[in-house]
């Protein structure tokens, strides 16, 4: 029936609409990762200081790691979604108009124009090394200048630290691009995008 029949154009409009929803949702989550990681940094320091057992701070780093890495997946996500959009749907969709130079869905890449976006980039890089590395890291050293180690503890921290160490490897690796966009972000080939993340980077752009 021509009356229910569904256009190019509105399959497209459909599919950005269902994918700027997962992008609107992957956002809000990730960046409460933040304030879930600072919680429980908070706690746990607390807890340690009051029970005076530096050998609680050994539950900080794979804690950290397992929020960081799920930051860095999500981002990397919101940035596929901003760089298909950019560079799937917005062509397709512009081609439909059969309008020599028309633009479909230009906010995703005007946004990106800031002058400030590559500053921004960096200071968000910092933050999350901040928040997911450098203070489990920080709290590994409080612990091996405590005093005696059990050796097994001991063998748990030095694993500990290379895994942060890793993850501080990926948190930089995302973010280096600082500003190209065709990739989707947070993540190495993925990489080039979570600097060019739409409307996140690590950080809502």
């Amino acid at each position: 029936m021509a009356g229910t029949d569904v256009t190019a154009g509105q399959l497209l409009l459909a599919e950005y609409e269902c994918i700027k929803d997962e992008q609107k949702a992957r956002i809000g989550f990730r960046d409460n990762l933040l304030y879930v990681t600072l919680a429980v940094v908070a706690a746990v320091i607390a807890a340690a200081a009051q029970a005076k057992q530096a050998s609680m701070l050994l539950g900080l780093p794979p804690v950290c790691v397992v929020l960081g890495w799920t930051y860095l997946v999500n981002d990397e996500k919101i940035s596929a979604i901003g760089a298909y959009v950019r560079g799937e749907l917005a062509p397709r969709l512009a081609a439909l108009t059969g309008e020599a130079g028309a633009q479909a869905f230009g906010w995703e890449t005007f946004h990106r124009g800031d002058a400030r976006r590559v500053s921004r980039k960096i200071v968000q890089c910092v933050v999350d090394l901040v928040a997911f590395c450098v203070v489990p890291l920080g709290a590994l050293v409080v612990y091996w200048t405590g005093g005696h180690l059990p050796v097994g503890l001991l063998a748990v921290s030095v694993a500990e630290a290379l895994a942060v160490a890793g993850l501080a490897v990926y948190v930089v690796m995302y973010a280096l691009p600082f500003g190209s966009g065709s990739g989707s972000g947070a993540g190495a080939a993925a990489g080039a995008g979570s600097a060019a993340s739409a409307g996140t980077g690590a950080n809502p752009v």
